[in-house]
């Protein structure tokens, strides 16, 4: 039932954009986008069911893909547009830093929360081999600086984001393997026969990757309309309204998870897609307006979009800060959530709010002892999977290393 309703609500959309029926921006806005959360939903149970068939190594990196084609999408089509529209060159900032903030600010503070809430656990301990997320994540951050600084994302960036990618690809396919049991609707599919499983995937992949297709590039251009039309900041909405449709199955997802006691695979799926989006989704900016344009091109980043861009890698260091030492507290994920609640309440203080989080950051490393070890042994281990060291046991000091 789950799949029906989810790929019948894109069945609307569907008859419209194939008919070329005139319907007004704000109808196609609301169409596309419902189109693509029901797409999201299909991919996200699709990832899911096709761990059971697919070797790891071959399943981090296709379905790391799948897993971001929702938002890469809608970024893909700004970035297409800035080509020759230097206005939806902000657009595509505004999503990808939404997205980011939105998975690190709500996300991971509703997993923390909702594992006390029915546990009466007040962390969530991580997996030691998470490692590879953690390095990947801080250096993209970091070098998200150079991008702010020097006011363009370029094909330099392009090809130090993707290479950030491939190694995480490389780390995560050494790394050990995790036995997860599908959740919701992907369990019900998980559990028929094999051709029937297979054949479900494969299905709800081209079907929900047809969607994303069909729907991205209308649901952006009618964003945009409508909020000129109502005289709404069309950067805001699309940073705030947008990742709604593509984040929601991730967080959904997790949630479920976390209802059935495995909180920390929940954490960790979230943290994959922060890597994600701040290796492949970002770093492929510059290329697709480069494509766009027939020659090397940059993507601008005007004072508004550099602000942004900076609030939200700094937003994103304090977090790996937080779960450096691989705990995430209820008082933590508190904090977190705390914060990003003063971006909207204080729009016009971004800059200021972004030097509070890498203010933070610095003394939680500078003064944190754990933090600091939490650090070099993410390192450490990520170089160990990089190079496919054998692995030590080590003992586990981080206290209750129950899951969840």
């Amino acid at each position: 039932m789950p799949y029906i309703v989810a790929g019948a609500v894109a069945v609307p959309w569907i008859v419209v954009h194939l008919l070329a029926l005139d319907v007004g921006s704000s109808l196609v806005a609301v169409m596309s986008g419902i189109a693509i959360l029901g797409a999201s939903f299909l991919l996200s149970w699709a990832c899911e069911v096709a761990e059971e068939d697919v070797p790891q190594a071959l399943a981090v990196s296709v379905l790391a893909l799948v897993a971001v084609l929702p938002e890469y999408a809608v970024d893909a089509s700004f970035a297409w547009k800035a080509a020759g529209d230097p206005a939806s060159a902000g657009y595509a900032i505004a999503n990808m830093t939404g997205g980011n903030r939105l998975m690190l600010g709500f996300g991971w503070v509703l997993v923390c929360v909702l594992n006390w809430a029915k546990f009466r656990r007040d962390r969530v301990v991580l997996e030691k081999d998470l490692g590879g997320e953690i390095t990947i994540l801080m250096a993209s951050t970091l070098y998200a600086l150079v991008p702010v600084w020097r006011g363009s994302l370029t094909l330099v960036d392009t090809a130090v984001y993707v290479t950030l990618y491939v190694l995480y690809l490389v780390a995560a396919s050494r790394g050990e393997e995790h036995e997860s049991e599908p959740v919701g609707p992907a369990a019900v599919l998980a559990g028929q026969s094999t051709m029937v499983r297979r054949g479900g995937v494969i299905g709800l992949v081209v079907f929900g990757a047809a969607v994303i297709v069909m729907s991205a590039g209308p649901f952006a251009g009618a964003l945009v309309e409508t909020g000129a039309r109502l005289g709404v900041d069309q950067f805001v909405l699309v940073q705030w309204v947008a990742p709604v449709a593509s984040e929601a199955p991730e967080v959904v997802v997790a949630t479920l998870m976390v209802l059935r006691g495995a909180s920390q695979t929940g954490l960790r799926a979230l943290i994959s897609s922060s890597v994600n989006q701040w290796t492949l989704l970002v770093g492929t900016l510059a290329l697709v307006i480069s494509l766009a344009s027939g020659h090397g091109a940059a993507l601008p980043l005007d004072p508004r979009q550099q602000e942004e861009m900076l609030l939200t890698a700094a937003q994103c260091l304090f977090a790996i800060a937080v779960i450096a030492d691989l705990r995430l507290q209820l008082w933590q994920a508190s904090l977190l959530g705390g914060l990003f609640l003063l971006q909207p309440l204080f729009p016009n203080a971004h800059r200021l709010i972004a030097m509070g989080y890498l203010a933070l950051f610095a003394i939680v490393v500078v003064l944190d002892k754990r933090t600091r070890h939490g650090l070099w042994q993410s390192l450490d281990t990520f170089w160990g999977l990089l190079t496919n060291r054998p692995r030590e046991v080590e003992p586990d000091h981080r206290g209750d290393g129950i899951e969840g």
